[in-house]
């Protein structure tokens, strides 16, 4: 596991895995601008949807035998952790505010 392509809240997830080959994790995986023919058959066996030469970011739910394996790529730049998005459904109460 290459930890400097981390972000610190992956690195920090990581600790938190039981199963290291269950994929729970999301990440955004950032790599070089233009991806050979490997690179490419890498991303997509392990699931990784979507990919494109001409694309240089993908989102993944991976493992962390995956993401170990990822870090280790010469063409990855660096991996980041993806937050679960939740509506927000607040309601402010305007009559209370004022002087």
């Amino acid at each position: 596991m290459n930890y400097q392509k981390l972000d610190a809240a992956l690195a920090t997830a990581l600790n938190d895995v039981q199963n290291s080959e269950e994929p729970n994790l999301g990440v955004f995986i950032h790599t070089q601008p233009i991806l050979d023919s490997a690179a490419t058959a890498v991303l997509e066996s392990l699931g990784v949807s979507g990919v494109t030469s001409d694309k240089d970011i993908f989102t993944a739910t991976l493992s962390l035998n995956a993401i170990s394996q990822l870090s280790e790529q010469s063409w990855v730049k660096y991996l980041k952790r993806s937050q679960q998005l939740r509506l927000v459904n607040r309601r402010i109460n305007i009559g209370k505010l004022g002087v």
